[in-house]
Formats: C-alpha cells, structure tokens, sequence
C-alpha cells in the first residue's frame, strides 16, 4: 500500500472540503491556503527525493483512477508499463499506467544533467513566483506599502520568467514525445506558458501605467492561468484518465490545451463576484417604531 498516495488523497478530500465552504460562504481563503500547501508538498519532493521518485508518486496518484474496472493484468490504449514496475509508487497492485506518466518517468530516469536542471528551474521558480502572486494579491500596493509591493512584484516576476522560460525549453522537445501528443502537445504547452506569461505582462503594463483597476482585474486573470496550468491540469486528469483511456493522448492533450484558459474564466467568474459583493450595500434594517409618549 503506497500509504503516501492514501495521505494525499485524505488531504485532497479536506481541500475539496474547503472549496465546498467558501462556495457557501463567499469566502475562498482556507482554499486557496491549503492549495498552497498541497503545491509545496507535490513540488517539493521532486527536490526531497529527486525527479524520478517525485514523478513515480505524481503517476502514483492516478493509478488508482485509470485502473478503475481492469483486471490487473488488463491495459488500455492510453496505459502502459515500465521496467520493474519502477514508474510508480505502487508495488505490482498497479501494473498498468497512464502512458504520458511512463513517458514522463522515463524521460527524467535518466535524463541528461541540462534537463533535469531545467525542471529543477521550472518547478522551483513556478512554485516561488505562485507563492508571491499571492501574497501581492492578498496585501496590494498603496500609498503606505508601495515599495513593497513593486519589490515584491519584480521578485514575482523575474521568478515567472525565469520559470516558465524553461518550462518553454523542456516544451521544444515534447514533439518527439508521442505518448503526450507530439507536435499538438508542444504546441499545447506553448499555448499554456503563453496564457500565464501574457496576462502577467498585460497586468504588469497597466500598473506601469498607473491603472491601478486593471492591472488588478489582470492579475486575478494571470493567477486563474495560473492555478489552472497546476492544479486544473492534475485534476482533469482524474476524471479524464479513466473515460478516455480507450483513446492514447486525448486525456493529457485536454488537460494541456484546456487548463490554463479554463482557469482564466473561473478567476474572472470569482473575480466579479468579489466586486459585487464589494460595491452591493448591505440592507439597512428598518427602524423599530417608536414608543408612544
């Protein structure tokens, strides 16, 4: 039993707990701070442990899903193997795997020194440049914390360059890779990088301007590509994975081309429901008669 994988589904479930709430409340702040920790850990045991065993638990978590219905000995167009069943956490409970999480295992296996440096930078500079997208949204700039906020933001930004550069690096070679969808994957990717680059950009040339209400509105897009290029990504994946597993690359190429945009549009949707609920006054009780004299 990889009771890790167990763990992280009872942490996902508390998550899933949280959205439910805010949805009620109006108020998304334990789900955005238990997100966050839920990143940290998925992104930081590619540093723990190394690329390989990072990637064999990633591809851990949705063996369970896509095996739902098979036989243990039984595979799919979209399922695959590997040596020694070593792409996995499991030990031979879960012989079958998505093919684009083999794919994904092999390529970092043994990968030369310049690309598993670039996933190091990707993985590492995202995860920095997340954490600060949100800290400048939860504490914007003013006249009394200015200062911090733009070193704050240059920090956030470098970080966001540095980081989806070399996601766009690792992107050239997936073409090659046809367990993710080849040329439609790298194109895919490129279209996901530029999604979250491109509404940074536009959010950081409207504060330069002096637009202090559109550069927010950009913001919330950038940080819905954002959680839609990590978390939408994994989570379609789940749902995705076991309907099309008759179908080789249609499940990853949904979560590739989709995620990002698909964040885009739930941002705005939450967004305008802030906004509303800032600007509606709140009803003013009537006055209780008053007592006879």
């Amino acid at each position: 039993m990889a009771w890790d994988v167990v763990a992280m589904y009872v942490a996902l479930a508390v998550w899933g707990l949280t959205l439910a709430w805010g949805i009620r409340r109006g108020g998304y702040g334990p789900f955005i701070i238990w997100g966050l920790v839920l990143l940290v850990v998925l992104n930081g045991r590619y540093f723990i442990e190394g690329p390989p065993a990072g990637i064999a638990f990633f591809v851990g978590l949705y063996d369970v899903f896509d095996n739902i219905g098979l036989a243990s000995n039984e595979g799919a167009a979209a399922l695959a193997t590997c040596p020694d069943n070593a792409c996995t956490v499991w030990d031979s409970r879960y012989l079958h795997h998505p093919a684009w999480g083999v794919a994904f295992y092999e390529r970092f296996a043994n990968a030369t020194a310049l690309r598993t440096n670039l996933l190091y930078t990707h993985i590492g500079l995202n995860t920095i440049a997340f954490l600060l997208m949100h800290l400048q949204l939860a504490r914007p700039g003013g006249s009394s914390r200015g200062g911090r906020h733009r070193l704050v933001g240059r920090a956030w930004f470098l970080a966001l360059v540095l980081g989806t550069g070399a996601a766009v690096w690792l992107s050239s070679e997936h073409s090659a890779v046809e367990e993710y969808g080849g040329i439609l994957a790298e194109l895919g990717f490129y279209s996901m990088s530029a999604f979250v680059f491109v509404t940074a950009l536009i959010g950081v040339r409207h504060i330069r301007a002096g637009d202090m209400a559109s550069h927010r509105r950009w913001m919330f897009r950038h940080a819905g590509a954002m959680w839609g290029a990590f978390w939408l990504f994994r989570v379609m994946l789940v749902f995705t994975g076991p309907i099309f597993r008759e179908m080789e690359t249609v499940s990853i190429l949904l979560s590739i081309w989709l995620s990002a945009p698909l964040g885009i549009v739930i941002a705005e949707m939450v967004r305008r429901r802030l906004d509303e609920r800032r600007t509606t006054p709140e009803p003013v009780p009537e006055s209780a008669p008053s007592a006879a004299v």
